[in-house]
């Protein structure tokens, strides 16, 4: 978990392209992993495409005005960016996506239940439960307490 100002990380309550790498780097360190997935809610997301501000150009046969980041490439990754309703807005979540399972409650696996029948009429459910299983705790990182206003 990492905070702004928080354990030597960066202080700016924006989220900026230093903490977005400190925050990767750290998670490289001490888990030999790579962060291959960065899940966002909208104004985070706007945060990682105001990256490029800088650096963007257009010429004079461009018809369209693109200002999005769908991949993120850094020293320690290649990382996907997705957006998420789900992710708190003052969040990013950095994400080992080969450290990542969806697996069944235990018994709870997708079977089909038969119901009481009527008639000629049958009747049953689809029964299941599914829950997101992170392996190592360490190869995974958040950042929070980011500026939203």
């Amino acid at each position: 978990m990492f905070a702004p100002g928080v354990g030597g990380f960066p202080a700016d309550a924006d989220l900026t392209e230093a903490q977005l790498n400190l925050a990767m780097r750290r998670i490289w360190e001490h888990a030999s992993s790579r962060v291959d997935t960065i899940v966002v809610n909208g104004y985070q997301k706007r945060r990682i495409n105001s990256f490029i501000t800088s650096t963007r150009a257009y010429g004079a046969g461009d018809v369209a005005y693109r200002d999005m980041v769908a991949v993120y490439e850094s020293d320690f990754g290649v990382c996907r960016v997705i957006l998420s309703r789900s992710v708190p807005a003052d969040s990013v979540l950095l994400l080992d996506s080969s450290r990542i399972n969806v697996v069944p409650l235990a018994g709870r696996n997708f079977h089909y239940k038969p119901l009481a029948s009527s008639g000629d009429y049958e009747s049953g459910e689809v029964i299941g439960e599914y829950t997101l299983e992170l392996r190592n705790e360490s190869a995974h990182g958040m950042v929070t307490g980011l500026d939203v206003s």
